[in-house]
């Protein structure tokens, strides 16, 4: 019997080093696929389209929005950001794991649409780290620096809403936790129902 993919979220303030995690996720296990976000944000210099976001124009984001062709949108930082449905629902049917790396607004649409999401919430240590790795970056100018502390701020009230949180301290022990969660998740009773079933009916044949 053919295993469906489990719908991951991982979020995490901006900084804990999400990307990082998800990129080295990928490149370890193959069962993995990364669903990859629209914004209206401009790219990096080092970003693709395609590749880190689709970018979309304002005009062109909201006509997503009206098509219903969103998994979940929301705004940060001035920009929308948002999971295109049809790329997502592919892969779950194909058996892989679809990580969204989305905020903690997108991520409880996500849950509410579909309850059995495992989320995962992933940090710094503690808050200096978190304003080094920022400032460590060098992308983005001290008041975009100081709104995302900001966001961080809020985003750190909402913690409670996920399964698990994680320590991103130590790249390769963060990764291999994120890992063992998600196939922990394919072994709970209720995702298993389906083989659990069969096996009960091929039980009843000892009763004959």
């Amino acid at each position: 019997m053919k295993k469906k993919g489990i719908l991951v979220v991982v979020s995490g303030f901006s900084g804990s080093g999400k990307g990082t995690v998800m990129k080295e996720l990928l490149r370890r296990y193959d069962n993995y696929a990364l669903s990859v976000s629209a914004t209206t944000r401009e790219p990096r210099e080092d970003e693709e389209d395609g590749r880190e976001y689709f970018f979309k124009t304002r005009e062109e984001f909201e006509r997503m929005i009206a098509e219903d062709a969103l998994l979940e949108h929301a705004c940060y930082v001035e920009n929308y950001y948002g999971t295109p449905k049809a790329y997502v629902e592919e892969q779950l049917s194909l058996g892989k794991d679809v990580i969204l790396e989305i905020e903690i607004q997108g991520a409880l649409q996500i849950k509410k649409r579909y309850p059995d999401t495992l989320l995962l919430f992933l940090s710094p240590p503690d808050a200096q780290t978190l304003k080094r790795r920022l400032v460590g970056r060098g992308t983005e100018s001290m008041d975009v620096i100081e709104s995302r502390l900001s966001r961080a701020v809020e985003e750190a009230e909402g913690i409670e809403s996920y399964d698990y949180f994680v320590i991103n301290d130590d790249l390769d022990a963060c990764v291999e936790e994120v890992h063992e969660l998600i196939q922990g998740e394919h072994r709970r009773v209720s995702r298993s129902m389906e083989l659990i079933d069969e096996i009960r009916e091929e039980l009843k044949e000892f009763n004959k």
